[in-house]
């Protein structure tokens, strides 16, 4: 039948008051009614009906008690049976466990088999059933069918192992190689080591006079506070000071981010995740090894092939788990040195938490240098804009002063270039404006609004006398 995949109500959680317990749904069964939810929802082919003369096959029950299984198992497996193996009969689901078959045995497949399979002590039970198969339910009869392969959920979880192994290494081994070369590069980084001295030196000059005053060093988590030290105006921090210093003297500590590559992988790697990782790839290779030694030693049938595809990757792997061991240790041992470089315990400080620490002041150090050069390009800029105004100031007090030059002229000092201008003038027509121009070119106008003849010039004579009075004679 198919299944509703509801949640049910817990019987302990029911209350006197509650509906549930009034409930009686028995009294509502009819034989057309059951017939109807079989023929309509079945999810297997509906049996072929009896010729007619021929006598009816005696039908099983409706309902099956449960002979070994408790009935939230059997619910559990009904579930897996309807859902993705429903198109599948257990003998072929059998075989598929037997050959190894990972097309049809998927990791969900995989892990509800596991989560669900019967005990073996369950297993063993149901095997006396064998006889009375027919009269099982379907749960208890799927789990007979399995019951005869040896070792079965191990079996399982070997196969769901395999599957696994190669994202396991895929995850664990890039980190291993992170974390390694972080911390060789910590060490032997130059510039983060100058880094470190000019801290110290700055450090000890602020606490001039305290007890923190002549410290000999300090640790690594004191980096990514250096932002909380502000300065008097409270505007910039101690990390800006020190970047722009370093700009200033040390312009080559600049690119110390250049030595440390791997800071940023390593700040995302927990050492005690890949040391669990490594412990249980190891034991599911020792649990697989086992299997097989013992699937050895038995008289397997031929549609086992546990032997023949678990074998070759029981190999590979155990190969690569040594490896993968090995670089682990390497990995813990030069995270020890660098505690020891560093003077801190590498059981209170973890990996993650020291790479995170480096991580944060490499970060700020940038964001502190892109900062700074903000700033000079914003006062660049009000510089330029001062200067600009200034010239314009000055440009501006130039042109009022030769204008008031011209126009306030000392008749004593400047009588004879004043003359000069004036006849240059005349001369050339520009003492005349625009508007006297153009008076001067229109024809005159006579009495009663008629106009005479135009008496033209030819020529103006300009002379001075001695008393500096300019005649002017038209002819």
């Amino acid at each position: 039948m198919k299944r509703t995949n509801w949640k049910t109500i817990q019987p302990q959680k029911l209350s006197e008051k509650a509906f549930w317990v009034r409930v009686e749904e028995d009294r509502l069964v009819s034989p057309d009614l059951l017939e109807g939810l079989s023929s309509r929802f079945s999810s297997r082919p509906p049996v072929k009906k009896a010729k007619e003369g021929e006598p009816d096959k005696p039908t099983s029950k409706k309902f099956k008690e449960l002979k070994v299984l408790d009935a939230k198992a059997a619910q559990n497996l009904s579930i897996l049976l309807g859902g993705s193996l429903k198109y599948m009969s257990y003998e072929d689901i059998k075989r598929s466990i037997l050959h190894c078959d990972e097309s049809v045995l998927s990791d969900s497949v995989l892990q509800q088999l596991i989560q669900y399979i019967p005990t073996p002590e369950q297993l063993k039970k149901l095997e006396e059933y064998k006889d009375q198969y027919e009269n099982l339910a379907e749960a208890e009869q799927f789990s007979v069918t399995l019951s005869s392969i040896k070792r079965l959920v191990p079996r399982l979880k070997s196969i769901s192992f395999k599957q696994h192994y190669s994202e396991m290494v895929q995850d664990i081994k890039p980190d291993i190689v992170a974390a390694t070369a972080a911390c060789e590069e910590m060490r032997d980084s130059k510039k983060f080591a100058k880094l470190l001295e000019l801290v110290l030196l700055v450090g000890n000059y602020l606490n001039s006079g305290t007890k923190n005053a002549q410290a000999v060093g300090f640790e690594i988590s004191y980096l990514p506070k250096l932002t909380n030290t502000k300065d008097a105006e409270n505007k910039t921090t101690l990390l800006h000071y020190l970047v722009d210093t370093i700009e200033t003297k040390f312009p080559d500590l600049l690119s110390f981010n250049e030595e440390l590559i791997h800071v940023d992988r390593a700040s995302r790697v927990s050492l005690d995740s890949i040391q669990k990782t490594l412990k249980q790839m190891d034991s599911s290779i020792k649990n697989l090894e086992t299997d097989l030694k013992n699937a050895s030693k038995l008289a397997a049938s031929e549609d086992d092939k546990f032997l023949e595809v678990m074998g070759n990757f029981a190999k590979e792997a155990r190969e690569q788990c040594d490896v993968l061991q090995r670089m682990g240790k390497k990995m813990e041992t030069v995270y020890q040195e660098l505690a020891e470089y560093f003077v801190f315990d590498p059981q209170k400080y973890t990996l993650d938490e020291f790479f995170t620490d480096v991580k944060t002041f490499k970060d700020s150090f940038h964001q502190c240098h892109k900062d700074n050069n903000k700033l000079r390009e914003t006062e660049e800029k009000i510089r330029r804009a001062r200067e600009a105004k200034e010239k314009a100031e000055r440009e501006k007090l130039e042109r009022q002063a030769k204008k008031k030059a011209l126009v306030d002229m000392n008749v004593d000092d400047d009588q004879e270039g004043v003359m000069d201008s004036l006849l240059e003038a005349l001369k050339t027509g520009s003492a005349f404006s625009r508007d006297q121009r153009r008076k001067r070119d229109r024809p005159p106008r006579a009495v009663g609004g008629k106009t005479g003849p135009l008496i033209p010039f030819r020529k103006l004579d300009f002379y001075p006398d001695s008393r500096n009075c300019v005649h002017i004679r038209l002819r």
